[in-house]
């Protein structure tokens, strides 16, 4: 199999991946806790922020297009354009923020983790600007029920795409199904 059709398989499984594990979901206010960002940070780490954002954005599409991979099996404009669509739209940034991070220091922990962290805000903001604006509340309660509660979770999240997706990286590696990536 040549490279090119290697990445587009890749592409597409971890596209995917996210379509799966992104509807699973609890609602707990206006916005449900959602495998999403941890679907999404696990491929940056297998993709690369290249590959990952054309992945991402391959899910944002399926959504939009009606096959209902958002939160609690959502789709459609309306869903993008609702309350919690800025945290859908915000998957962009967080995955070229993270991407940038992890895409050089993969192997570093420490710094990965900080990388995830800061693409994680960018989320955040995006987010809760959002639901600010679209539900029409002030930005404390926005933020309030749209990170407040999350933060714990994300991190755990973030750990565990930290642990995880170096070593998904490494096997990938050595089944020649991607490029070695090199790390500081």
């Amino acid at each position: 199999m040549n490279e090119k059709t290697k990445n587009l398989v890749l592409i597409a499984v971890m596209a995917a991946v996210i379509c799966v594990l992104a509807p699973v979901s609890i609602p707990i206010g206006p916005v449900p806790i959602s495998l999403g960002t941890l679907a999404i940070l696990i491929t940056v780490y297998v993709l690369g922020m290249k590959r990952a954002l054309i992945a991402v954005a391959i899910y944002l599409l399926i959504g939009l297009a009606g096959v209902p991979v958002f939160s609690g099996y959502s789709s459609g404009p309306a869903k993008l354009l609702g309350p919690t669509g800025g945290y859908l739209i915000g998957y962009i940034p967080m995955v070229a923020i993270a991407g940038i991070i992890i895409d050089k220091y993969y192997k570093n922990i420490i710094i990965s983790i900080l990388g995830m962290i800061a693409a994680t805000a960018v989320l955040y903001a995006i987010g809760t600007a959002w639901l600010a604006y679209s539900a029409n509340m002030g930005f404390s309660a926005a933020l309030a029920a749209g990170v407040i509660p999350f933060i714990p979770l994300d991190l755990g999240k973030i750990v565990i795409s930290a642990l995880a997706g170096p070593v998904l990286r490494s096997r990938l590696e050595k089944a020649g199904l991607i490029a070695n990536m090199k790390a500081a």
